[in-house]
């Protein structure tokens, strides 16, 4: 499985941007896919969760009430919307793939990785 996040930019607070991961080589039905992130400095952290019927996300208490996680298993995507961003959500974000159901905070679980897409926010 290949991922490929986009959507990334640079915006002001308050705004929003939805990033997406296209997944290429095998279907991607079958995996729980997530978000991290990766801030200046930081070390990568988990941000969002969705299982592979869509039916279930689970988010970080940072995010709640701002971004929400979807997939599209008919097109190989997965979605991240990110309203009222605030200068702290500035990182390079991951989309990832994993087999497994629990532990998906941890990111040693995950089978398969993009390679990022910056978001910046201005203050």
């Amino acid at each position: 499985v290949q991922l490929q996040a986009s959507g990334g930019g640079l915006v002001q607070a308050g705004g929003s941007l939805r990033l997406s991961c296209a997944a290429s080589g095998r279907t991607v039905a079958a995996y729980n896919m997530a978000w991290f992130r990766q801030g200046p400095g930081k070390e990568r952290e988990f941000v969002a969760r969705v299982t592979w019927s869509g039916g279930s996300t689970y988010y970080a208490d940072f995010v709640k009430g701002r971004f929400t996680i979807s997939r599209d298993n008919a097109k190989n995507m997965m979605y991240l919307q990110m309203d009222s961003l605030k200068p702290e959500d500035t990182a390079v974000y991951y989309c990832a793939a994993m087999r497994e159901f629990y532990y998906f905070t941890r990111s040693e679980k995950y089978d398969y990785w993009g390679q990022g897409t910056q978001v910046t926010v201005s203050s």
